[in-house]
């Protein structure tokens, strides 16, 4: 794994993976913004402001990770705080639990439905085209799921582990990590992930089942001044 591309994985994504969605060229790439709401840049001495501003609409924010340009006035960065950056190096022991299925278009309407309850911020409509997703079903609901989004050829971003609030508890999320985690292993792609630290819960799940901080990484909206 080169571990160089995990310090700017938007860019890395974009100009590997997803490099057929990317949009932009030379030191700037973003998602469309109906699969996610991301922009990527070669470096922090990229100049791309007039690049940029042919990317993002008036009213449009986007975000970035690990790495930002210069800048001019016209815009406004805004910085939150670093989110904890993790990988998986091991197999994880998978625990029993309900049957798996990946997810098509066909359960769109229940994937939308349920990362607007639980994981509101970055799902767009097409966000499920940018890897594979598996859910959990439960008396014809689906009580949980986990999807692939960032990515290049020796990595793969495990992303949208979502539980209903009605089906909390029962292992379900730790069972899809799992998984999906052994799954890209046994594939030659190390596992990562990000996770707020504000979300502590989260972030213990990863650590207990084997997941480790590689470290800290900036996150930053960015939208016109």
């Amino acid at each position: 794994m080169d571990i160089g591309e995990l310090d700017n994985p938007f860019w890395s994504s974009l100009r590997s993976r997803h490099r057929e969605l990317a949009l932009g060229n030379g030191d700037v790439a973003r998602y469309p913004p109906e699969f996610a709401p991301f922009l990527g840049v070669a470096s922090n001495d990229s100049d791309v402001a007039e690049a940029i501003a042919a990317l993002i609409e008036p009213d449009e924010s986007v975000y970035l990770l690990g790495v930002t340009p210069r800048l001019s006035r016209e815009w406004r960065l805004e910085a939150f705080r670093p989110l904890a950056q993790m990988i998986c190096t091991e197999v994880i022991l998978v625990i029993d639990g309900p049957d798996v299925i990946e997810l098509s278009t066909a359960h769109r309407a229940d994937v939308l439905a349920l990362t607007a309850l639980v994981y509101p911020h970055y799902f767009r409509e097409r966000t499920m085209e940018m890897g594979r997703y598996f859910g959990i079903y439960q008396g014809g609901r689906l009580a949980a799921m986990i999807g692939e989004r960032l990515g290049t050829d020796t990595t793969q971003e495990i992303s949208a582990v979502c539980t209903h609030p009605d089906f909390n508890g029962h292992g379900y999320a730790r069972r899809l990590i799992a998984l999906l985690s052994n799954d890209n292993l046994q594939r030659g792609r190390t596992p990562f992930l990000h996770v707020s630290h504000e979300n502590a819960r989260a972030e213990q799940l990863y650590e207990r089942i084997g997941y480790r901080h590689r470290r800290d990484i900036g996150f930053w909206s960015l939208q016109r001044a």
